[in-house]
């Protein structure tokens, strides 16, 4: 029998590095995941059609279960760790079920990460990058392995201590980054008065949220303004900028319009713009996870 060949639409980035991380089957509403040796079934708003698998040969061995109200909790099914580790390539990361039914990563951000790397390998000269909602540090574990210096910020504590961890566990040099806890649009408006500047600008934003001091965002509202702002702590000789979008209504390609007015325009180089996914194990089919869109100069 031929081997089925995975189905993966046309501008998806799909990063097949993962060992510790897959998806193992789709449906109803959910989303089943190994990770390492740990299986989860959580909500996925996006799974809006049926399980083409049995879910009853997998050892589950946590659910996340929503309440009416909007929240939910885990439901533990069988023992398991309350954290984990899971590597990629040469990083480390901590696995710990949250709430929101978050677990600490976005395993598809390795698209990204790659892209990272190689950019800032490549640029033969020393590279400091701002990294913005930076939750747990994916992209900046990513970006110090390579060599940059990174400025890490989020608002929450916790996220932050959360990435130093892994930072730990990686065995990359603490020395080379700097944690801060704030609000985006306030820390980059006071970088612009300091005069700081960086070569690199990663923001993962989120749809809606809040810094420390009760700072309301949302990104319909403040992204445009906080890429303008971004635009002024960028070096005369910038490498890359690079936007993550997990909001359903802004499509890539907005996302790579607004690039290309800010940055294409004054510096030249290119965007790109792509949805990313992981593959399905039960159809071997991509699971879209996101987008994101990319300025370089080269």
């Amino acid at each position: 029998m031929a081997k089925m060949l995975p189905l993966v639409l046309k501008n998806m980035r799909i990063n097949s590095e993962w060992k510790d991380y897959e998806i193992l089957a789709t449906g109803n509403g959910e989303k089943l995941e190994r990770w390492k040796d740990i299986i989860l079934l959580r909500p996925d708003p996006q799974v809006i059609w049926d399980y083409t698998c049995d879910l009853t040969k997998y050892k589950i061995n946590a659910k996340y279960l929503r309440d009416s109200g909007g929240g939910g909790r885990w439901e533990k099914l069988l023992p398991m760790p309350d954290e984990w580790t899971v590597s990629w390539r040469n990083l480390n990361f901590k696995v710990k079920p949250m709430g929101f039914k978050h677990t600490g990563l976005f395993p598809e951000q390795a698209v990204n990460w790659t892209i990272m790397i190689d950019l800032v390998k490549s640029a033969g000269r020393p590279i400091s990058v701002l990294n913005l909602f930076a939750y747990t540090g994916g992209a900046t574990l990513a970006c110090l392995s390579a060599g940059a210096r990174v400025c890490h910020i989020d608002a929450a504590v916790n996220m932050n201590e959360r990435a130093k961890d892994n930072l730990r566990l990686s065995g990359l040099d603490i020395t080379k980054a700097r944690f801060i806890a704030d609000d985006c649009l306030k820390f980059v408006t006071r970088e612009i008065k300091r005069g700081k500047k960086y070569d690199a600008i990663i923001m993962d934003p989120p749809s809606y949220g809040r810094g420390p001091n009760g700072e309301m965002w949302k990104i319909e509202d403040n992204l445009f303004d906080l890429l303008k702002l971004i635009s002024q702590v960028l070096t005369d000789e910038p490498l890359f900028v690079l936007l993550n979008l997990y909001t359903a209504g802004l499509a890539p390609s907005c996302a790579g319009y607004m690039l290309s007015l800010l940055f294409k325009e004054k510096y030249g180089g290119t965007v790109e713009s792509d949805e990313i996914g992981i593959l399905a194990e039960s159809s071997r089919a991509a699971f879209p996870c996101g987008a994101f869109s990319r300025w370089a100069f080269n």
